[in-house]
């Protein structure tokens, strides 16, 4: 199973991403923001970080790359999404996740361990955690209140969208909400990191079962053709380029 890795200007936590992709299984791999392919990846992670240095607002300048097109077209085929704090950002920018981030409660960047309580299964990001199950996740951001109107709110707990919340709300998130999935489920965003709760050395491996969830709900997914072969920029970084 072959997982691509965004990677935009500002991006910091893909390498952790695609070692944890590796350690549930996986095969990772990077993609750069102006490529227009995914070379046929069966899933695909927006890492977290800060695209663009956060100018404007996180995630505003990232959802116009080239690649964003390739991204939304691969959902659109059921496969598998996962978007990780800014990455998080960037989906609800394109449209892709209802509702938005913005700054914290109190203004302060929160950089600590939280407990997060999965509240949907059957998503990219818990098809393998049984709905009640509490991870020790850790959270960095700035951005990372996430907001909604009333009319997304009630459509979100109807359809059982709101995929993780805050045990003890850090931010003061709408709803104590962490994590929303798209309404085909394939699409899920979190502003906490798994990918940093997924080895002894760091504390928790709470975050391993998200990543065995994004590869499990490959084999859920409809097949798709293999695309063109990615086509990379000049000075691109090319340490995990596609095999």
């Amino acid at each position: 199973m072959r997982v691509a890795v965004v990677r935009f200007p500002g991006s910091n936590c893909e390498p952790e991403a695609c070692r944890a992709v590796e350690r549930a299984g996986g095969q990772a791999f990077y993609v750069w923001h102006r490529d227009t392919s995914l070379s046929g990846a069966d899933a695909v992670i927006l890492p977290g970080g800060f695209s663009y240095g956060d100018y404007l607002r996180s995630g505003a300048i990232a959802r116009f790359s080239p690649v964003m097109e390739a991204i939304k077209a691969h959902a659109a085929a059921d496969g598998p999404v996962l978007g990780i704090c800014n990455g998080f950002q960037i989906l609800c920018e394109a449209g892709m996740l209802p509702g938005a981030l913005q700054k914290n409660r109190g203004l302060k960047f929160l950089c600590t361990s939280t407990e997060v309580r999965v509240d949907a299964g059957g998503t990219a990001a818990t098809a393998v955690i049984a709905p009640g199950t509490v991870l020790h996740l850790p959270i960095n951001h700035f951005e990372g209140c996430y907001t909604c109107n009333d009319a997304t709110l009630d459509q979100l707990r109807a359809d059982e969208r709101v995929v993780f919340r805050y045990v003890r709300n850090p931010n003061g998130s709408r709803d104590d909400i962490a994590g929303v999935c798209s309404r085909d489920r394939n699409v899920v965003g979190l502003m906490p990191h798994p990918e940093r709760a997924s080895h002894e050395l760091l504390g928790s491996v709470d975050g391993n079962a998200v990543f065995s969830s994004l590869l499990n709900s490959v084999a859920q997914a409809a097949p798709r053709p293999t695309p063109a072969r990615l086509s990379t920029d000049a000075g691109t970084p090319t340490d995990r380029q596609a095999p």
